[in-house]
C-alpha cells in the first residue's frame, strides 16, 4: 500500500513539474488533436501548433478559453483566429526554415508565433499601434526572435524586405491588393480571404510561377475581421 502511495506521489509530482515546464501542455496538445482530426496533416505545422503557448496571445479574460476550436476577441474590434484556420493557413503555405514570410494583421501575434517556430524569417503588419506594440513585446518576452513587427498598412506590404517566399493576410478586404502580388517571389504563395464583412468569404490561394504568372483558388468559405487602409 505504501509503495502504491508513493508511486502515486511520484506520478502527481512529475505533472506538476510538466505543467510548471509546459504550461497548459495537455491542453494544447487536445487542441492539435482535434486540428488534425479535421485534416490538417502536415508534421512541422502540427509541432508549432503544439509549441506555441495560445493562451499567452489572448486577453486574461479570456484565458480560460484560449484552447478552444474558435477566435476570440484581443480588442480594437479584432480576434485572434480560430486554432484550425492558423494552422490550414500555415499548411498551405508549407513555411519553412530560411523562408522570408510577410504578414499582414499581426494581431496578438499568435499566427506569426506559429510560422517563427516553423524556422520561417517572418514580417508582419499591423494596422493598430497599440496591437502592434503589444505583440512586439508579447513576442520578444517568449523568445521568437526571427519575427519582426511593423505599424503599418499591410495593403501596402513591406517594400524594403520584399519579395516574399510566402504571404499571409489575416483580414479580408474586397480584392487582393496589387501591392502585396508584386511583392511575392517567383515561386511563392499567399492565402488571403477575400469579400465583404457582411456578405461572403472565401480563403484564395494565390501562386506565382518561375516566370511570374499568377494564378488563384478558392479553398473554402471564411469569415474574418475587414482589412482597413488608414493607420490606427
Amino acid at each position: 500500500m505504501r509503495y502504491r502511495t508513493v508511486v502515486t506521489a511520484a506520478i502527481v509530482l512529475a505533472a506538476a513539474r510538466a505543467e510548471a515546464q509546459y504550461p497548459r501542455q495537455s491542453e494544447r496538445l487536445a487542441m492539435v488533436d482535434l486540428i488534425a482530426a479535421r485534416g490538417v496533416h502536415d508534421a512541422a505545422t502540427l509541432a508549432a501548433m503544439r509549441s506555441v503557448p495560445r493562451h499567452e496571445f489572448v486577453p486574461p479574460n479570456y484565458r480560460a478559453q484560449a484552447y478552444g476550436d474558435h477566435p476570440l476577441p484581443i480588442g480594437h474590434g479584432q480576434t485572434i483566429s480560430q486554432p484550425y484556420i492558423v494552422a490550414y493557413m500555415t499548411e498551405i503555405l508549407r513555411p519553412r526554415p530560411g523562408m522570408r514570410v510577410l504578414e499582414v494583421g499581426t494581431g496578438s501575434g499568435y499566427q506569426a508565433a506559429v510560422l517563427g517556430e516553423l524556422g520561417a524569417e517572418v514580417y508582419t503588419v499591423e494596422i493598430f499601434e497599440a496591437l502592434a506594440t503589444s505583440a512586439d513585446q508579447r513576442l520578444e518576452r517568449l523568445g521568437h526572435e526571427t519575427v519582426t513587427v511593423r505599424h503599418a498598412d499591410g495593403n501596402h506590404g513591406w517594400p524594403e524586405f520584399a519579395p516574399f517566399d510566402a504571404i499571409i493576410v489575416t483580414a479580408a478586404g474586397g480584392h487582393i491588393p496589387p501591392a502585396l502580388v508584386e511583392q511575392l517571389n517567383p515561386g511563392g504563395r499567399m492565402v488571403i480571404p477575400v469579400g465583404s464583412v457582411w456578405g461572403v468569404q472565401n480563403l484564395i490561394l494565390v501562386e506565382k510561377d518561375l516566370t511570374g504568372d499568377v494564378r488563384t483558388r478558392n479553398l473554402l468559405p471564411v469569415r474574418f475581421v475587414p482589412m482597413l487602409s488608414e493607420l490606427r
